[in-house]
């Protein structure tokens, strides 16, 4: 019988590649988060390009991720490791600022569905209750506590290990399919798609084309997070094989959905009206499509859809969150794991932020725009990170070696994510929601991760701060055996 290796606490490798595909289905319940804005401003041709280009975008990263992830499937951190490793012999700066710019992207997801799903709560069952609590000028109803409630079981779900949490994503990605084929599917047979509601609409600046630009930075929080496979690399059965296959079955899945549940429920639903957009308008789809009493099931569904891509983003921040602190970017209290092998300390920074967000920040919108300059830049650091580790590093092992071409495909990723984000961190106020408050946070997290980290070299390690550091051009004699097929370990 097979028994754990562990000389400490360690990450347990308990996964296959379809449980990161199925820990990757958050990714088309980010599209529920946010379609109603895009189906209001550009209508459903106009969010079918959108939400397809992005997720084609997204996809081809996820390509690109599937080397470095391979590269160093024995640690944890995903893109932002990466980032690290491709740009520490030039500044070790880099590394906390891609770490917390993604830690921040996943960790907001937890607030923003949390009120998606008191909002669907509300309107479903309480659609009267009108009472509200006023904190620091914020009113806070029904649907916000509903929101701290599911935060809260949610971080419960993940702090007493991962393999709970995979099956309760199971149980979720199963549901999940019920509303994806209700908005894909049965509109066209019921006759409730109505091609006079399907259009296009792109005006504003720049002949429309600021606005679009400012949306794909919006968006790329939605549909490049398939990514997330690779975070949980180091803790698949074979990290070779199983992160590959998560990290491109769950792109080419999430391209699918981004384009076909656009065109489906925006030929219902027609121009969603902003009020709605939050997630209201879908019970009123529901209810139209299959009636009061069959939409009260479905609303069941998308919750426990949302409640998927809570529990993912969880996992996945909170590993973030532990793998820069390991690497030593940041403070060591982060870098520890529980009893349960997951990283408790670093879930329960994500349970607290995200609490204050409810209650301090009223629009999903703004907290994505927010959230969403560091987790750009992270994709900028992250691809430019992969053309200079092919350059630094040509001997180290890659047990997945793109071809040649996939080099300027890098090149011009990169350029497109450092374009969304230049035009879209810079123009809060044409989403319509963000502000220069919001601004402020977003860049303010990136402040603090520096902090942090010089916090960490002077106090903790008490050492200088190294502004660059010396990159090994291939493993050494412990990570080549941490690396290798030979060195995986299944618990028993």
């Amino acid at each position: 019988m097979a028994t754990a290796a562990v000389e400490e606490v360690q990450l347990l490798k308990t996964l296959r590649w379809y449980d990161g595909f199925v820990i990757a289905l958050c990714n088309p319940g980010f599209l529920l988060g946010s379609l109603g804005f895009t189906l209001g401003i550009f209508g459903a041709i106009g969010s079918m390009i959108l939400w397809g280009a992005s997720a084609l975008i997204g996809m081809l990263q996820a390509w690109i991720y599937s080397e470095p992830a391979t590269m160093f499937g024995n640690r944890s951190g995903g893109i932002s490791l990466y980032a690290h490793e491709g740009w520490r012999r030039y500044t070790t700066l880099v590394g906390p600022l891609a770490a917390f710019g993604y830690w921040i992207g996943w960790s907001v997801v937890l607030s923003i569905f949390g009120k998606i799903i008191g909002d669907l709560a509300a309107a479903q069952w309480w659609p009267h209750s009108t009472w509200t609590v006023t904190i620091f000028s914020n009113h806070l109803g029904l649907p916000h506590f509903i929101a701290i409630g599911t935060i809260l079981a949610v971080w419960m779900f993940n702090v007493f290990g991962l393999r709970p949490a995979v099956w309760f994503s199971y149980v979720c990605g199963a549901l999940l399919m019920i509303p994806l084929a209700l908005f894909i599917v049965v509109p066209y047979f019921t006759g409730d798609w109505q091609a006079h509601r399907v259009h296009a609409t792109f005006t504003g600046p720049w002949g429309g084309l600021k606005v679009a630009l400012v949306y794909m930075f919006i968006l790329a929080w939605s549909t490049y997070g398939t990514e997330a496979c690779a975070t949980f690399a180091p803790e698949y059965r074979d990290t070779q094989r199983d992160t590959a296959k998560a990290l491109r079955s769950a792109a080419s899945f999430q391209l699918f959905v981004c384009i076909l549940v656009p065109l489906g429920l925006g030929g219902v639903t027609g121009a969603v009206p902003a009020a709605t957009a939050e997630g209201q308008f879908y019970t009123q789809a529901m209810t139209q499509i299959v009636g009061h009493g069959a939409a009260t099931f479905f609303t069941i569904c998308i919750i426990a859809s949302l409640l998927l891509s809570m529990t993912s983003s969880t996992a996945d921040a909170g590993r973030a969150l532990f793998g820069i602190s390991r690497a030593g970017m940041t403070i060591k209290e982060l870098g520890v794991l529980n009893r349960f092998h997951v990283p408790a300390r670093a879930m329960t920074v994500d349970l607290i932020v995200n609490i204050c967000l409810v209650v301090f920040i009223t629009s999903n919108l703004a907290i994505l725009y927010m959230s969403n300059i560091g987790y750009v830049l992270c994709h900028v650091f992250a691809l430019s990170a992969f053309l200079l580790l092919r350059r630094d590093r040509p001997d180290w092992p890659r047990s997945i070696k793109l071809s040649a071409i996939w080099l300027p495909i890098a090149g011009v990723l990169c350029a497109l994510n450092a374009l969304f984000l230049l035009v879209g961190a810079l123009a809060p106020k044409l989403n319509g929601y963000g502000t220069w408050t919001d601004f402020a946070i977003g860049v303010g997290v990136l402040v603090g991760s520096l902090l942090l980290f010089f916090y960490r070299r002077i106090v903790q390690d008490k050492e200088a701060i190294h502004w660059s550091e010396a990159t090994p051009s291939v493993p050494d004699e412990k990570e080549l055996a941490e690396l290798a097929p030979s060195s995986i370990v299944l618990p028993a």
